[in-house]
């Protein structure tokens, strides 16, 4: 079980530390914003996704309900494979194709361990009477 746990905070703090850097890189790099158009997307679709990338790293590391996490996770995959598929799209270099890639595979090992760790805690008292009836 230790090792589900250090596994899920080592994978869970990598994606929400490149999303925050991402995100606030988003604001403040003005290569991102050439990026951004470069890719074809409007200027306001940066700002959108700089904030729910800074929102959904915070949803991810703070104690929320599993469903908001859930809600994350997805946005995160889906972040990732759209950033993919831009970018491949767009005839990048490999390395811009990959990257969202090899964020998806720590996304995914984050939300295995997260369900593997949450699934093996002690059930409360309170679901343990539901399920007896």
């Amino acid at each position: 079980m230790k090792t589900v746990k250090i596994t899920y905070w080592v994978s869970t703090a990598l994606v929400a530390l490149m999303m925050t850097y991402s995100g606030y890189s988003y604001f403040t790099e003005p290569a991102i914003a050439q990026g951004f158009r470069h890719l074809g997307f409007p200027g306001y679709f940066r700002i959108e996704l700089a904030i729910a990338k800074l929102i959904g790293s915070a949803v991810l590391l703070l104690p929320v309900a599993a469903r908001l996490k859930e809600w994350a996770y997805a946005g995160f995959a889906f972040t990732f494979i759209s950033a993919f598929v831009a970018h491949t799209a767009m005839g990048d270099p490999t390395a811009n194709q990959l990257g969202p890639v090899l964020f998806l595979v720590v996304l995914l090992l984050s939300y295995v361990t997260y369900h593997k760790w949450h699934s093996s805690a002690p059930v409360t008292s309170k679901r343990q009477s539901v399920l007896q009836q």
